[in-house]
């Protein structure tokens, strides 16, 4: 690896003059700047983060905080994760992944540590005590996600209260008077957003369709085979042949596994549609109407805006939500009686 030193011998200056023009903290002859950067060039010479922060030049790295907790669905939280990295080095940026359960610590240290051009938020609560960080740091800061306070802040998310209305609208047009949102766990709805703009979506378009709503969770903190099993018991039992499911893929497995004791078939006997689901549908034992939540097409945006804000400085914050997409699979049927 190339140091400092051999650059300086290369350029027939000090070392101090090196650090000088790489960093510009004093004023270096033009014919001297030109020959440091020569030498740079040919001995392929990469500056220290903190060099590279002095001369205002970028890190090339954006902080991604993830806090990672004992009931994090690993497989969902990851996918986002790789997505996001996936993004980000497509535009020629390194990701430096924070985990800490305590978010706002590792987001404050890299804020004030100007180690990262910019910061991706996941995981977004909706009291979430890193928008209060985000207005306050100069690091350009996009959240994946929309916490309920978001004035002065950059977002990007799927637009879970539409998602939630297509899927009841979906089953309402299909003639079904009475449906089963099976829903994340009661953790999930305490503490993140998106579960809870689903739910208020689908509550609004069954109020309106008239439609009957029940909502079970698919357990306290992680999913309860038992509790989902008793779920669909119960819905079936007051007759309810249609199903909404916004869980893991376990929980649908479950639905199509129970439903199949009872001897009901998919598409014919009882309607079911898939949303928000961020595991490919294909793998289960039933094709399903999905509305897929595409973890690269929020991190996409995210990074580019990112990349935006950096190329042309202050923006207006916004929300952006993406539309979402109606995949059938033949998995809804008219309702019977």
């Amino acid at each position: 690896m190339t140091t400092i030193h051999e650059v300086a011998r290369a350029a027939g200056v000090s070392i101090s003059t090196v650090s000088y023009a790489l960093s510009g903290k004093r004023p270096v002859s033009e014919k001297t700047r030109q020959r440091i950067e020569g030498a740079v060039r040919e001995l392929g010479y990469e500056p220290d983060a903190g060099a590279r922060m002095l001369a205002g030049r970028r890190t090339h790295i954006f902080a991604l905080t993830e806090p990672l907790r004992a009931d994090t669905h690993a497989p969902t939280h990851m996918a986002f994760v790789l997505a996001a990295s996936v993004a980000a080095r497509r535009q020629g940026y390194d990701i430096l992944l924070l985990t800490d359960e305590q978010a706002s610590e590792g987001m404050n240290r890299v804020a004030a540590s100007n180690l990262v051009d910019a910061i991706l938020v996941l995981d977004v609560a909706p009291d979430d005590e890193r928008a209060v960080i985000a207005r306050d740091v100069g690091t350009p800061t996009v959240f994946i996600g929309v916490p309920d306070d978001h004035q002065g802040l950059t977002c990007v998310d799927l637009d879970f209260e539409a998602a939630g209305r297509l899927a009841v609208g979906r089953l309402a047009d299909a003639g079904h008077r009475r449906i089963t949102l099976l829903g994340q766990t009661e953790a999930a709805y305490r503490r993140s957003n998106f579960p809870r703009r689903l739910l208020r979506g689908a509550q609004d378009t069954a109020a309106e369709r008239e439609v009957v709503l029940d909502r079970a969770a698919s357990g306290a903190t992680v999913t309860e085979p038992s509790t989902v099993r008793t779920a669909i018991a119960s819905a079936l039992d007051r007759g309810d042949r249609a199903f909404v499911v916004h869980a893991a893929d376990d929980v649908h497995e479950l639905l199509l596994g129970t439903l199949e004791e009872h001897g009901l078939v998919v598409g014919e006997d009882v309607s079911v549609v898939s949303a928000a689901a961020s595991f490919d549908t294909s793998s289960l034992r039933a094709p399903l109407d999905t509305i897929p939540l595409v973890p690269q097409q929020s991190c996409d945006l995210a990074v580019e805006l990112a990349v935006r804000r950096l190329d042309e400085g202050a923006a207006t914050p916004e929300i952006h939500l993406i539309p979402p997409e109606y995949r059938s699979a033949g998995s809804v049927a008219p309702a019977r009686g």
